[in-house]
C-alpha cells in the first residue's frame, strides 16, 4: 500500500502524523510512504530523517494523488477537500459533530473516513487518550497564564502564597482530560473541584487524588454553586462521536467572578460551555460577560514535539494494520470498526447521521459489502 503523510495546514498546527520510526516500520513491511516536503518541520523532524527512514519526499498534490491511505493529525481543511479521492482511506481526527461543512464534504468525497476519536479497545479510546492527556495538562498551563492580570484575568496565582488562598479550579468531567487537568492543578496547589455524573468514577478519583481535590456529583445545581467560587473552569466533557452537552449556559456566566477564566477542551466536539467558540493559538481568547474564554481547538498542537510522539506511539499499530490488511483490518476488529464514520458516501456513525439528517448505515454492512465486491 502507498501511505501519504501531508503537512498539516490547519492554522498553528505543528504536529505531524508520522515519525521516521513509523516510516521505517511501514517500509520494512513492504509498503511505500510518501511524505510531503517539510511535513515534520513543526516538530523539528527534517526531510533528511524521513528519507533516511525510507520515505519518498514529494509536493502536496503528489502525496494525495499517489496515496491509497492518507494519515493526518487534524481533520481535512477546505483546501484539502479537492485532493481526496473516492475509495481513499483517510485516517485522522475528524470530530464531525462540530463541523457540518466537513461532514458534507467527506460524504461527497466517497472516501473512507476512519476517525481516531471513535476507535475503541476494551472500553477505552486508545487514539484519543494521548491527546486528551496532553490537552488536560495544558489546559491548566493555559488557564494559569490567562488568569494573569496582563492577559485579562483576575491576577490570581494558582498556588497562592502563605497568607493568601490559592485559586479555585473547577473541572467538569472526570475522564482522561479531566483527570489530567486535576493532577496538574492539584500539583500546583490549587483548590480543585472535579465533577462527574458517574459515582463509581468519583469514588475511584476520591481514593487516588490528593486531599486538595474535592469530588462532586455533576448536576445543574452543583455546577451553579461551584461557578460562584471558580477562578478557572475547565470543560472536559466528551461523548463518543456526538456533540458535547452544554452544561454551562450563558446565563450562568453571571455567577462567575470578573476576570475568571474558562478553558473548554470540549471545543472539538462543540464545547460544553454555551459561549464557547473555536479559537486559534494565534488569537486564543475572547471575553464574554467579563469571563475570559480560551477555545483553541487544537490545544496539543502547541506542544508539537510531545504531542506528535505521544500520538504516533498510539496510532502506528493501527496504521500498520490498515496498511497490511486494508479495510479487512476493520472487518476483523470490532473496536477498530467503530472508527469508521463515513465511507462510500454513507454515514456509519449513528450519532452524526442523526445530527445531520443522513440515513445511517451500519459499518458492518458497509465493510461486508465492500469486501464482497473487491
Amino acid at each position: 500500500m502507498v501511505i501519504g503523510v501531508p503537512k498539516e495546514v490547519k492554522q498553528d498546527e505543528y504536529r505531524v502524523a508520522m515519525t521516521p520510526a513509523g516510516v521505517m516500520a511501514l517500509v520494512q513491511r513492504g509498503h511505500r510512504v510518501v511524505v510531503e516536503t517539510g511535513a515534520g518541520a513543526g516538530t523539528h523532524i527534517t526531510d533528511e530523517e524521513y528519507a533516511e527512514a525510507g520515505a519518498s519526499l514529494a509536493p502536496v498534490d503528489q502525496v494525495w494523488s499517489q496515496a491509497d491511505m492518507i494519515v493526518k493529525v487534524k481533520e481535512p481543511q477546505e483546501q484539502e477537500y479537492p485532493h481526496i479521492k473516492p475509495n481513499q482511506l483517510v485516517f485522522t481526527y475528524f470530530h464531525f459533530a462540530a463541523d457540518e461543512h466537513l461532514m458534507h464534504a467527506m460524504v461527497k468525497s466517497q472516501a473512507y473516513c476512519v476517525a481516531y476519536e471513535t476507535v475503541e479497545y476494551q472500553g477505552t479510546l486508545p487514539l484519543l487518550t494521548p491527546m486528551s492527556e496532553v490537552a488536560g495538562r495544558i489546559s491548566i498551563q493555559e488557564g494559569a497564564k490567562y488568569l494573569e492580570r496582563p492577559m485579562g484575568g483576575r491576577g490570581v496565582l494558582l498556588c497562592g502564597v502563605p497568607g493568601v488562598r490559592p485559586a479555585t479550579v473547577v473541572v467538569i468531567g472526570g475522564g482522561v482530560v479531566g483527570v489530567n487537568a486535576v493532577k496538574v492543578a492539584a500539583g500546583f496547589g490549587a483548590r480543585v473541584y472535579v465533577l462527574d455524573v458517574n459515582l463509581d468514577r468519583l469514588r475511584y478519583l476520591d481514593d487516588v487524588l490528593p486531599k486538595n481535590v474535592v469530588t462532586l456529583h455533576s448536576n445543574p445545581g452543583t455546577i451553579r454553586e461551584v461557578l460562584k467560587e471558580a477562578d478557572l473552569v475547565v470543560g472536559a466533557v466528551y461523548v463518543v462521536g456526538a456533540r458535547a452537552p452544554v452544561l454551562v449556559s450563558r446565563e450562568m456566566l453571571s455567577l462567575m467572578k470578573p476576570g475568571s477564566v474558562i478553558v473548554d477542551v470540549s471545543v472539538d466536539q462543540g464545547g460544553c460551555i454555551e459561549t464557547t467558540k473555536a479559537t486559534t493559538h494565534r488569537d486564543p481568547t475572547y471575553v464574554v460577560d467579563g469571563v475570559v474564554h480560551y477555545g483553541v481547538a487544537n490545544m496539543p498542537g502547541a506542544v508539537a514535539y510531545t504531542s506528535t510522539y505521544a500520538l504516533t506511539n498510539a496510532t502506528l499499530p493501527y496504521v500498520l494494520k490498515l496498511a497490511d490488511q486494508g479495510l479487512r483490518a476493520l472487518h476483523t476488529d470490532p473496536g477498530f470498526l467503530k472508527g469508521l464514520n463515513v465511507g462510500q458516501g454513507k454515514v456509519t456513525l449513528e450519532a452524526i447521521a442523526k445530527q445531520y439528517g443522513y440515513d445511517y448505515s451500519t459499518p458492518e454492512s458497509l465493510i461486508a459489502t465492500t469486501l464482497a465486491m473487491a
